[in-house]
């Protein structure tokens, strides 16, 4: 047995530390700063995350931080006192759809999805309000959040001023947009799964900022890119009219795309169509290859000149594998390897490309040889050439380390014509949908529904947006939907802002809500812009079944909780002890405790909900067994043993009931429900 030195004990010990910090980083990214001596735990950050009050912070170490910046990582914390009300007359397709639009301050919302939707979002669009020094709305506040966001929504009277000022000359430009930021980024990331990624849009103010936020949070081994985005040119720069705007990009776990080898990719316009034109000739053809060769030439000669697949004309060979084409074998750029390849025939080396080989070890050249994909000439004095199938490459590659890809193939690191369109495109695509300019800088759903795609969003997973805006996210997942038939689903989040009145900009918003006899809110404009665009794409579009689609969306607006809550003092306690035989508010309708309920079992707000009349009386049933709802008045035992019956019939694995607790009949009754559930098996039952 091996006796453990103090040396060999002290060089053990240290790679346990380095293993303990690296599984915190992973959980928890903000922990981790840097002194002289490397990569050390953050004691002060890890009190404030387990609640304790940091007494001095004051350390010569390389940190990223501003004044309120605990304050903020409290506040993404702090437990909402909210819930989601149902609002079935201002949704479309609510017994159907899976898409969710929230009204409400994300900061509430996020809190208020954490348990349902923990770790089950794929992607994560944001375009947050840029930092221009003029106010802006987002004013949290720890202590009442609730009634904070109906003060700043205009719900309720307040006095003072209802925007936070945010003038570059207060002193406080960058930090009241940070302390807006942080406990958004940080509760959005506990949404994304492990194979998630969230896409940030920022301009020039705040870039090093948010870059610097998202590495705090996200991990800045997760950072993915920096992408230009390209918004158009101003006229009226005084120095430097800056044309673009940035998109951050991060993963939740990039390991996870480099461990799964996770290429994004493109598909190439045309390329589909000549494959498909390969798979009819070979049926008919079989292995006549040349006969094949010959007809596709033909397909090639008949495309009109404006074809895409007419680019693509170079694959006009085929063999037992597909369709091919030859390449020269020099590396684009002229920096290629060089080695000896040595030719079958001769016996000698082959002449090397003026840009050297392709293929960066003679050890994959080789390999490349035995797979067939290199095709040496009648000598070795020219270069042997490379064997390219199409069906390998008609998904453009999104990433720079592929050595293998076409010269046509490589990445577009960059904004252009191709990749992404000009802003002025998509606002004059949202005016066009509306009639009139109702919103100004919309982002592109083009644009975000080609990301959606190539990161692989595919059936069922969710996409959200918490910034929404004009509704551009939500646009793009039903446009990618109507295209490729998949059923993604989104999650969309907009505060119900007012809309300045005086604003001449936003004169035609005014207009159109007001001649519809809408609130003069963002989020009545966002709403608006999903029923139209949905519209669009079924005119539009070739559905030969719009059941295919999912088109709704489910509305929830934020409020406070449904329950009463318990705020007794010397004055009111007399009160407060009559209300308390019912603890739901009078005003709340059954709909809205189901939907809290729900939201505090940590369950999806789209699964189906089926009900039951038992013994009289009404019972909801979530997801086929596995909670049953009873709000109803004059509960009798007949109501709890039918429940028990109705688990029988089930068969869920587990089953949880809840009632309302003022609505039994009698105490006796009450105390009976627990134990006639038991003998049910059935024995988490609750009481709200």
């Amino acid at each position: 047995m091996e006796k453990i030195t103090q040396g060999h004990h002290g060089s053990l010990s240290l790679d346990m530390v380095q293993d303990n910090i690296s599984k915190l980083k992973q959980l928890f990214p903000e922990l981790i700063t840097e002194d002289a001596s490397g990569a050390k735990i953050d004691v002060d950050v890890l009190n404030e995350l387990v609640g304790h009050q940091v007494i001095d912070g004051d350390k010569e170490r390389y940190n990223f931080t501003w004044h309120g910046k605990a304050a903020a990582r409290r506040l993404a914390q702090t437990p909402s006192t909210g819930t989601l009300r149902p609002c079935k007359e201002e949704s479309k397709d609510w017994d159907t759809t899976q898409n969710l639009f929230i009204e409400g301050d994300n900061l509430e919302v996020l809190k208020l999805l954490q348990k349902s939707y923990h770790k089950k979002v794929k992607m994560i669009y944001i375009d947050p309000p840029y930092n221009t020094g003029k106010d802006f709305i987002y004013k949290d506040n720890l202590k009442d959040s609730i009634n904070n966001y109906k003060k700043i929504t205009g719900q309720i009277d307040s006095t003072g001023n209802l925007l936070s000022t945010n003038a570059e000359t207060s002193g406080r430009y960058h930090t009241n947009w940070l302390n807006m930021m942080l406990p958004r980024l940080k509760l959005a990331s506990n949404l994304l799964k492990d194979d998630g990624i969230i896409f940030v849009s920022i301009d020039d103010d705040e870039i090093k900022n948010t870059r610097s936020l998202c590495d705090e949070i996200f991990g800045e081994d997760n950072f993915i890119s920096c992408i230009i985005w390209e918004k158009g040119r101003k006229n009226d720069a005084k120095l430097i009219s800056n044309g673009h705007e940035y998109i951050l990009v991060y993963a939740k776990k990039k390991t996870y795309f480099q461990e799964q080898k996770i290429k994004w990719r493109e598909a190439k316009p045309g390329a589909q169509e000549i494959h498909d034109e390969y798979l009819r000739l070979k049926s008919i053809y079989h292995t006549n290859f040349s006969a094949m060769e010959e007809k596709i030439r033909e397909f090639y000669q008949s495309l009109p000149k404006d074809s895409p697949s007419s680019k693509h004309s170079r694959y006009n060979k085929i063999d037992e594998r597909g369709i091919w084409r030859d390449d020269n074998m020099s590396w684009p750029g002229g920096n290629g390897p060089r080695y000896d390849v040595i030719h079958p025939t001769t016996g000698l080396p082959c002449a090397v490309p003026d840009g050297g080989w392709r293929y960066s070890t003679l050890e994959k050249m080789n390999e490349m040889i035995k797979l067939g994909k290199v095709i040496f000439r009648a000598d070795h004095t020219e270069p042997p050439i490379r064997k390219t199938y199409l069906i390998e490459t008609q998904d453009k590659v999104l990433d720079s380390d592929d050595e293998n890809g076409d010269v046509d193939d490589l990445p577009i690191q960059v904004a252009g014509s191709y990749f992404y369109r000009s802003a002025l495109q998509a606002s004059n695509e949202l005016t066009s949908l509306f009639g009139s300019k109702v919103f100004n800088n919309p982002k592109d759903h083009e644009v975000l529904s080609r990301w959606i795609s190539y990161i692989g969003v595919s059936d069922n997973d969710i996409v959200l947006d918490f910034f929404a805006g004009s509704g551009t996210t939500a646009h793009a997942v039903y446009d990618l939907n109507a295209k490729i038939k998949s059923k993604i689903k989104y999650i969309t989040v907009q505060l119900p802002e007012p809309i300045n009145l005086k604003d001449k900009k936003v004169k035609p918003a005014i207009d159109f809500l007001k001649s519809n006899n809408k609130p003069i809110v963002i989020s009545e404009i966002t709403k608006e812009r999903l029923r139209r665009c949905v519209q669009k794409i079924i005119e539009t579009q070739e559905i030969s079944d719009i059941s295919e689609i999912d088109t709704g969306f489910k509305v929830f607006k934020l409020d406070s909780s449904n329950i009463k809550p318990w705020d007794a003092d010397f004055d009111n306690l007399e009160d407060m002890l009559a209300a308390a035989d019912d603890s739901l508010k009078k005003d709340r309708t059954a709909d809205d405790v189901l939907y809290e309920i729900l939201l505090k079992y940590g369950l999806d707000l789209t699964l189906p909900i089926e009900e039951h009349i038992l013994a009289g009386k009404t019972v909801h049933n979530i997801g086929n067994g596995a909670l049953m709802i009873c709000l109803s008045d004059e509960i009798t035992l007949d109501v709890v043993n039918a429940i028990g019956d109705l688990k029988k019939e089930l068969q869920p694995e587990v089953m949880r009931v809840v009632f309302k607790d003022a609505g039994f009949a009698d105490p006796v009754v009450k105390t009976n429900a627990i134990q006639v559930l038991k003998q049910f098996g059935i024995d988490d039952v609750k009481s709200i």
